[in-house]
């Protein structure tokens, strides 16, 4: 699902909240410049916009790109990426949208109403983009992120949006027409209410429940020899295996283990990502695709995540999810730092960005992400154009560099 934009007219001069006039397209201008403290790019980006350099614009779920006329002959490839909304997400979102029938009128009108992003956001779906979602990219040697290329299809993209708020949508994951067609369904067919999810069973019910069906007690193991085998079988028509209570058993005692030992890291887990550490123990196909359902991620995001814990656990998935903003002395330090090996390395190593805790080294499809505790997380880019981890962290960024650079050489 594609949607093509025409080539963007020039921008008002003046002012750099000419690109947008409508409070929502200035909130999109608002995380752009929010994401970077590099205000001459910026202004260069808005010079470029204003004189008409960003081609016709194509826009599809997750990102937007566009052709930028720079100084050479032949424009530059830029594109900025913003995360697609789940499955639940969108559920959420159009059940948000039809519940006013004002909200529609609004949007075909061309108008995004506050109502329905406040609701929307208080119901935990971010439909505007925040400062930390926006990826930009781009062809050019530039190593800023933004550059002034993306920077200029960040500012004409506004315009669009400012327009037509749908363009939102569709980068978050949906077009026109098919939000259209779901809103349509949703008011031509009453929609089934919810099967609530499963209460499961009283502990206190179930024991006694066992106690009078069991003959009577067996023996319990010796301390050490610990096995994840359960002495009966599941109380009948609790819904629960033998199998998923033996995985948490043996779960469970595993955790114990680790906080007698003083790791009590997994004491403050949230419920995802709990799922994450879960599934990153390999309990086996079925219950990665259940634990995918019930916490309405993507699949494939679920799995570069599941990859993040086993290469880091909590930090490796914090680093995952959330960019933050170093001192500009350690950016730069590790930047002069890898510049000078990669120099060693290859005679041609291309350009390295930098963008709040990232080092990208984009012809070579190499990410390199400092976490809270200091370590570099090295990341590959995948076939599907994302970022995946792909190593365990270490201190040295050139070490971090080099348990990777092999992978990208074969």
């Amino acid at each position: 699902m594609t949607r093509s934009l025409p080539g963007q007219r020039r921008a008002p001069a003046r002012g750099k909240r000419a690109f947008a006039t409508t409070w929502w397209g200035q909130a999109w201008v608002t995380a752009l410049e929010d994401s970077t403290l590099d205000a001459g790019r910026l202004s260069r980006g808005r010079t470029y916009a204003r004189q008409g350099k960003v081609g016709p614009a194509d826009v599809a779920p997750g990102r937007v790109k566009a052709a930028v006329q720079g100084s050479r002959p032949s424009p530059y490839r830029s594109s900025v990426r913003l995360p697609v909304l789940t499955d639940a997400q969108w559920d959420t979102l159009l059940d948000t949208v039809a519940a006013r029938a004002g909200h529609l009128a609004a949007l075909l009108d061309g108008e995004m109403p506050a109502e329905l992003v406040d609701d929307s956001r208080l119901a935990g779906v971010p439909l505007l983009p925040q400062p930390t979602e926006l990826e930009p990219d781009c062809s050019c040697p530039d190593w800023g992120f933004p550059c002034k290329h993306a920077a200029a299809l960040c500012y004409a993209i506004a315009a669009a949006i400012d327009t037509d708020p749908f363009v939102l949508f569709a980068l978050r994951g949906r077009g026109r027409e098919e939000v259209l067609a779901q809103l349509r369904a949703r008011r031509t067919v009453p929609r089934q209410a919810a099967s609530p999810p499963p209460t499961g069973v009283p502990a206190s019910a179930a024991y006694a429940d066992w106690a009078q069906h069991a003959p009577g007690l067996p023996e319990l193991p010796a301390p050490a020899a610990h096995t994840a085998t359960l002495p009966v079988a599941p109380p009948p028509g609790s819904g629960l295996t033998s199998t998923d209570l033996e995985h948490l058993v043996a779960d469970t005692a595993a955790r114990a283990v680790r906080l007698l030992a003083g790791d009590t890291a997994d004491l403050h887990l949230t419920q995802h990502q709990d799922a994450v550490r879960i599934a990153a123990c390999s309990p086996g196909p079925e219950w990665f695709h259940h634990l995918i359902e019930n916490t309405g991620t993507r699949p494939t995001e679920f799995a570069r995540l599941t990859r993040a814990w086993r290469h880091g656990g909590t930090t490796g998935l914090t680093v995952a999810e959330q960019p933050h903003a170093p001192t500009t002395a350690t950016m730069s330090a590790a930047r002069a730092t890898l510049t000078t090996a990669l120099t060693e390395m290859t005679t041609t190593p291309g350009p390295l960005r930098t963008w709040r805790n990232r080092l990208t080294l984009t012809d070579h499809g190499i990410q390199l992400r400092l976490g809270p505790d200091t370590c570099w997380y090295p990341y590959l880019r995948g076939d599907d154009g994302e970022w995946w981890p792909a190593a365990p962290a270490d201190t040295d960024p050139i070490a971090a560099l080099t348990a990777v650079w092999q992978q990208t050489e074969a």
